[in-house]
């Protein structure tokens, strides 16, 4: 059982399931170097970079500490001199490649004169990133991030992410939500075709294998009249051509562009157009108000 009370995951793929408070020093910089004993050439970088470039070739099961001393030629023990262990090295791990699309992109996701970029362009290119960085590292999709411990990079991505959508004038719940959606769509996707590439490596069988197996039972099922949808649908209905990951992305834009012009309509009808705007004050209404001068007084 981990100091906070909670119970780590045996298999170590629980974000948060180790000690939360010896996971924030290292993620904020509290206790990155231990006090005595390191060997000289031996940092928290190196361990980390290290165990993500196992999990990238081999998949988190590989990732231990055992392993690592090996990749790093140095003693087992001197590993847990800078982490606790795989559930604490899991959150480090977890931040160092959340941050890796926001170090190549800009810092502000903004127009050249400052001023907010096209909300449109920010979730394409937020769903883009997203999609490109679990395929770098699919392990990413076999971790429980339910109860993310928070580092730096996540955060920043999430205020830069935020800094992005701000021009579409939603509320702020509405502002998170959007996010999940986008992250939720590009995670389901990836994992479809995560799962796909496992299938192949599992089974030995390529795509085209496993449906041409299958291809006289279903050939007889559209011929029995049971299935007259599928059974009416075109050559083209499964290639891999068609890009479902585009058509979905635009889909789920058009949807949030719908949202927006609705959100505007309101505002317009209520007599405001800036959601951000200070409401204008009613001095009529506020009895602790300054009179206004009348120039016309009788000034004797």
């Amino acid at each position: 059982m981990a100091k906070d009370g909670s119970t780590a995951a045996a298999d170590g793929t629980t974000a948060g399931s180790g000690d939360i408070a010896r996971s924030l020093e290292l993620l904020w910089g509290a206790g990155e170097r231990p006090s005595r004993g390191p060997k000289p050439g031996l940092t928290l970088d190196r361990i980390v970079t290290a165990a993500v470039a196992v999990a990238d070739a081999e998949g988190l099961p590989a990732v231990s500490m055992r392993r690592l001393s090996t990749e790093l030629g140095t003693g087992t023990m001197s590993l847990y001199r800078y982490v606790p262990g795989k559930a604490e090295l899991l959150d480090l791990m977890l931040d160092r490649v959340l941050g890796e699309p926001l170090s190549a992109g800009p810092d502000r996701p903004a127009g050249a004169d400052g001023t907010p970029g096209d909300w449109r362009v920010a979730i394409d290119a937020m769903a883009h990133t997203y999609l490109d960085n679990l395929r770098r590292h699919p392990w990413l999709l076999k971790i429980n991030q339910a109860r993310t411990v928070l580092g730096p990079s996540a955060l920043r991505g999430l205020e830069l992410a935020l800094s992005a959508l701000r021009s579409m004038g939603l509320r702020d719940p509405e502002l998170i939500g959007v996010i999940i959606t986008v992250n939720s769509f590009v995670e389901g996707l990836a994992r479809t075709q995560g799962d796909a590439a496992e299938a192949v490596a599992q089974t030995g069988l390529s795509d085209e294998q496993f449906w041409d197996s299958q291809r006289p039972y279903l050939e007889r099922a559209m011929l029995s009249g049971a299935y007259p949808m599928m059974a009416g649908m075109s050559e083209d209905t499964f290639s891999a051509d068609f890009d479902h990951f585009e058509f979905g992305l635009q889909r789920l834009i058009a949807g949030f562009e719908a949202l927006v012009q609705e959100r505007t309509a309101e505002r317009t009808a209520g007599g405001t157009s800036d959601p951000t705007a200070e409401p204008t004050p009613d001095l009529k209404a506020d009895p602790t108000a300054e009179p206004t001068p009348d120039p016309t007084a009788d000034r004797t």
